[in-house]
């Protein structure tokens, strides 16, 4: 899979995204469509808040003593006849994922479910070392046929209109020209990928969560194809962020309940896949991954971040994300809890994600983790400009907002004049180049009184 060589920053990918109309209107429309039917789904449960201030709890607590819970889970999971493994980067984590496949002699991988791989670039490496990656999830897949990252963490092509889809297998696995027809193009999908299965030497797979007290861990999934990735083969290689841990295994129940109902409106995934040790006569690795999650730990700010269970719903209700697309962030995690944690590890290169949010709130409302998102997001604001990544012209743009509204009398004539002047101004005198906010907006109509003339002048007639 390719991965970006440039980097730009949000506004421009998302001018592009943006550009065209049909493709932002309808990628708004079905991220909302998931995001109503989370809240259909959550308003089935009398106890969905109970259930959010649980998980919310048991995350902050399992944070508290994480390193005494890997240890736990690295004893029992050994145990049971696994093998562990530890890795700071993603470049330690490609070089053990690579050495334990040299160790078979395997030249052919299947893989599902895992967005640490993707975090590390997993493919393009195995791909240099002559080894075949093949993404079996439908949708992940899609993506890896056309060259591009997946744009949403449980939606991967939800940007792709099934037409393109069409036109995609047409090329790669020879469907009809011109079929848009998803139960066919499904069923072409599921016969070139059993083919896949049957041929693999090797099945990856992520981990949704792990269990200190047993040492197992599960995988959540609507198409089973994490199971039949890892039934075939005689080597599972599970790869996992080490904020992926719960304490019991009575508290699956809480995340297993809020999981798939927050993700897309259903009352749990097809598949809860329990892993305790390898299958008979064959290996399972874990490998842990840090990665810098170590570091937000450490921070006081960001913490809670590490609470994430993955399921897309800050993504799907954002404003932001739903009108800008998922490659607009280039990075792994987009949308709202990825413009947390991408600059957590690279603020310079990421300092645009923390302004790509309206601060409307609606991402922490739906949160069934209770991250404090927009609070975050607003935090990372100030460390931006605290580090001097801030662009000048945010610089300039905010002292003149500071003096504007610091000053009641110019805040006052301020609005006087716009009020007044800019429904008289000739259309391209506000809408060009020079004015980026204008290119997607239009301005409201013009009151002809503030609210604080409305204010006096109400009050003086009571």
């Amino acid at each position: 899979m390719s991965q970006t060589l440039v980097h730009h920053e949000h506004p421009e990918n998302a001018s592009t995204f943006v550009a065209d109309d049909a493709r932002a209107h309808w990628h708004d429309q079905s991220l909302w469509f998931v995001r109503s039917k989370r809240d259909k789904a959550a308003s089935t449960l009398p106890e969905w808040e109970e259930l959010r201030q649980r998980a919310s709890e048991i995350k902050l607590h399992t944070m508290s003593r994480l390193g005494d819970y890997l240890e736990e889970f690295e004893r029992n999971a050994t145990r049971l006849g696994a093998t562990v493994h530890w890795a700071r980067t993603p470049a330690e984590h490609n070089q053990i994922v690579l050495d334990i496949i040299k160790k078979h002699d395997a030249k052919k991988v299947v893989k599902s479910k895992s967005m640490l791989t993707e975090e590390c670039h997993l493919n393009p490496f195995l791909e240099r070392h002559d080894v075949e990656v093949v993404d079996t999830d439908l949708g992940e897949w899609i993506v890896q046929l056309r060259n591009e990252p997946p744009s949403h963490i449980v939606m991967p092509a939800i940007h792709i209109k099934r037409e393109e889809i069409g036109d995609l297998f047409h090329k790669h696995i020879g469907t009809d020209a011109g079929a848009t027809d998803p139960p066919y193009l499904v069923n072409a999908a599921r016969d070139e990928l059993r083919r896949k299965f049957l041929g693999a030497d090797v099945g990856i797979t992520g981990v949704n969560f792990a269990i200190a007290e047993t040492g197992g861990f599960v995988v959540c999934t609507n198409e089973g194809n994490a199971d039949l990735g890892v039934s075939l083969p005689k080597v599972h290689i599970a790869c996992m962020g080490i904020e992926k841990l719960i304490p019991r295994a009575k508290d699956m129940s809480v995340f297993l309940r809020l999981l798939a109902r927050s993700a897309t409106g259903q009352p749990i995934t097809t598949y809860s896949s329990h892993f305790h040790g390898p299958m008979r006569g064959g290996e399972l690795h874990i490998v842990l991954l840090d990665n810098g999650r170590s570091d937000i730990l450490g921070s006081p700010e960001f913490r809670r971040s590490l609470n994430c269970i993955r399921c897309g719903a800050c993504m799907n209700t954002c404003p932001v994300y739903r009108r800008s697309g998922g490659h607009s962030y280039e990075t792994t995690i987009p949308g709202p809890i990825g413009s947390i944690l991408a600059p957590s590890r690279d603020a310079k290169t990421h300092h645009s994600l923390p302004f790509a949010c309206s601060l409307c709130g609606s991402c922490s409302d739906v949160c069934p983790v209770k991250i404090d998102l927009h609070t975050q997001l607003l935090t990372w604001r100030r460390e931006i400009a605290v580090r001097g990544y801030l662009p000048w012209t945010k610089r300039m743009s905010m002292k003149f907002a500071r003096i504007v509204l610091g000053n009641t009398w110019l805040f006052t004539a301020s609005g006087k004049i716009g009020r007044w002047l800019l429904p008289k101004l000739p259309r391209f005198m506000v809408y060009n180049r020079l004015n980026a906010w204008g290119r997607q907006r239009e301005l409201p109509p013009m009151p002809k009184q503030s609210f604080r003339e409305l204010y006096s002048k109400r009050k003086r007639s009571d």
